[in-house]
């Protein structure tokens, strides 16, 4: 079954380039133009997530992710937005939206298997995510090739420390400025890896 996701966001290039990528991956995409249309459509149809522009006329993203709230819906919600200010972000997490975590270039929602650059959606296998996710829950520390095997693949499957690598590299590509020259999760020679953030 494809996921439904409700974007709302007023300018029409970023609205259908979003559509564009999504549709893409195989989600099933609906659109508002604005606010006061978000709504509506969050309050009487069913989706699996919703993309909030902050910043539109009329009813904002934060407006509409606070009515929503008041209303009882629970859906996971994802704050676009190109303002970097601390007070919006704590708003926004205060008014029910998922937190998004920037690891590099990426934006990443753990809880929905989400992540995006300033070029849009950024496409990510479950394993990928997973990696990521262990990587940052202990950034600045070192993780050896085998705590990620052990945390992330389990006693069950019994991949090699080189797949470990193989999927470092794929996440470099995605996270780094420079992949070659990583600045993001560094290799520990003769260990394994740290994520610093």
């Amino acid at each position: 079954m494809s996921y439904k996701i409700l974007i709302v966001e007023d300018e029409p290039n970023m609205r259908l380039g979003l559509k564009d990528n999504l549709e893409f991956e195989g989600y099933t995409v609906e659109l508002a133009e604005n606010g006061t249309q978000g709504l509506e459509l969050i309050l009487n149809k069913s989706y699996d997530l919703f993309l909030l522009d902050v910043m539109m006329p009329g009813m904002s993203g934060l407006d509409v992710c606070k009515k929503a709230r008041e209303k009882g819906v629970n859906t996971p919600i994802l704050l676009l937005t190109a303002k970097s200010e601390e007070m919006d972000k704590v708003l926004g997490l205060e008014l029910g939206a998922t937190r998004a975590i920037t690891i590099g270039r990426l934006s990443v929602n753990f809880e929905a298997y989400t992540s995006s650059n300033l070029s849009g959606p950024v496409r990510m296998s479950h394993k990928e995510y997973d990696i990521l996710h262990y990587l940052f829950q202990q950034k600045n520390e070192i993780v050896t090739r085998y705590d990620l095997l052990q945390h992330v693949w389990g006693y069950e499957e019994t991949p090699t420390t080189r797949t470990v690598d193989n999927f470092i590299v794929k996440l470099r590509q995605k996270i780094e400025d420079d992949p070659n020259d990583p600045k993001i999760i560094i290799t520990v020679h003769g260990t394994g890896y740290k994520l610093i953030n």
